[in-house]
């Protein structure tokens, strides 16, 4: 993708969650997002972004710390794709993926 940045962070610890669908929340579109949560065992929490925001990956990096330690989760892989949504609307949609796997958990 011309003129995307891509970044990647990687959180350890937290509950290990049983195998769940896929969610998808958000659109991508002027000043929005879209996340996909999806299951992965075996691993922590994994975040992979593509935005065209260049070098805000400190406010990234503080957003996701937030949200992990928030939801204290293990075994899912995270992709966000960013059209410059703010910090606010990043965490609404983490929140909103969490709340469509929430009901999948034991």
């Amino acid at each position: 993708m011309t003129g995307m940045e891509s970044l990647h962070f990687a959180f350890d610890g937290g509950r290990l969650l049983a195998p769940f669908a896929p969610a998808l929340v958000g659109v991508v579109a002027s000043g929005n997002l879209e996340v996909l949560v999806e299951s992965a065992a075996g691993i922590g929490c994994r975040v992979d972004i593509d935005t065209s925001a260049r070098g805000f990956g400190p406010i990234w990096e503080a957003v996701l710390r937030d949200f992990h330690e928030r939801h204290a989760v293990a075994g899912l892989v995270v992709s966000i794709h960013d059209m410059g949504a703010t910090p606010a609307v990043v965490s609404l949609r983490l929140d909103q993926a969490m709340s469509a796997i929430a009901g999948a958990q034991p």
